[in-house]
């Protein structure tokens, strides 16, 4: 009878006593928390202290057109040093010749991000030419438009490259230093397709998961390493109005437009948000992905929404667009 009843050790006891402990620590912090996050979501950005990205050099990828664009130009206005980053000549001139014309400095580089040696090299020649880097916005991603079957393997293999891939090689190009300095600030775009698979978007929607998954991971990294100052930025957005989803005829919610897109990345980065959705409504929808039964998702989707009807049109990418 007792050689049967087991006794707890020390260690044992130890660690009850341990999880106990944290989890009570852990549901006081949760109150302060949610408190903390309310107070900021109402206070209005007039008001609120804000990141000042003055003197900041920032290197921005796919800034030849889109939201890139309006991100170099809204990130010169507040001060910072913009490196534009982007496959496309033609395009990345017109958005230096944008900043110039305004007054700003610019630093260009004509980068393939789906060379990971083209990206390496670029990265040490800004490290050299411009200096270290402050912040990285990892924006430039390229879609196909075609369903899985119409889809070649290169197309594939370039979506992979240039939507994921790539942050993998500016980020170990650029976090060392930043993590030396103890300033820093990675912003991953990914997409509201990266967070609900999307018609016709198999290899786009795919790489845009991807992109949410490495970026839950970096910030585990950099919090359990104590890197507390270098920040990590997740961006999330709904459809923008850019091109890169032409003939795509949303049911409920209009197309975002890239000013917009890009004056709310801002406000998040300078906010230190590690999660920006855009726009805000959709992050109360995909909850139910999890919580609803799988037919009344699809049931949803289909013929409320009408997710796969929208993509139909989507015109197809005869060539690659890194914006």
């Amino acid at each position: 009878m007792l050689e049967s009843t087991k006794i707890h050790t020390p260690s044992q006891m130890s660690r009850v006593f341990d999880i106990a402990k944290d989890t009570v620590l852990f549901l006081l912090l949760s109150c302060y928390y949610i408190l903390e996050s309310l107070f900021w979501t109402l206070m209005p950005n007039a008001i609120r202290p804000m990141k000042n990205l003055k003197g900041d050099v920032v290197v921005v990828t796919g800034a030849g057109g889109g939201v890139g664009r309006h991100l170099s130009i809204k990130l010169a206005r507040l001060g910072a040093k913009v490196v534009a980053w982007d496959i496309n000549k033609e395009a990345l001139q017109k958005t230096c010749s944008a900043l110039t014309d305004e007054g700003y400095e610019v630093a260009s580089y004509i980068v393939d991000l789906a060379d990971r040696t083209s990206v390496y090299s670029t990265a040490e020649k800004v490290k050299k030419e411009v200096g270290k880097v402050d912040m990285l916005i990892n924006n430039a991603g390229t879609v196909f438009g075609e369903t899985l079957l119409e889809l070649s393997d290169a197309a594939i293999e370039t979506t992979y490259k240039v939507n994921i891939l790539s942050h993998y090689w500016t980020v170990k190009a650029f976090l060392p230093e930043m993590i030396k300095t103890g300033k820093g600030h990675i912003v991953t775009v990914g997409s509201v397709a990266g967070l609900l698979g999307t018609y016709r978007c198999t290899d786009y929607s795919a790489t845009k998961f991807a992109t949410v998954g490495f970026h839950e991971s970096l910030f585990t990294e950099l919090r359990a390493h104590g890197h507390n100052t270098i920040y990590a930025t997740l961006v999330c957005p709904y459809y923008i109005n850019t091109g890169m989803f032409d003939g795509v005829t949303p049911r409920l919610m209009p197309m975002l437009e890239p000013d917009y897109v890009a004056e709310t990345m801002i406000d998040s980065i300078r906010k230190n948000e590690v999660n920006c959705v855009m726009p805000g409504s959709v992050r109360y929808l995909l909850p139910l992905k999890c919580l609803l039964p799988a037919k009344m998702c699809w049931d949803l989707m289909h013929r409320v929404m009408k997710g796969p009807q929208s993509m139909m049109d989507l015109k197809k990418k005869q060539n690659v667009a890194q914006n």
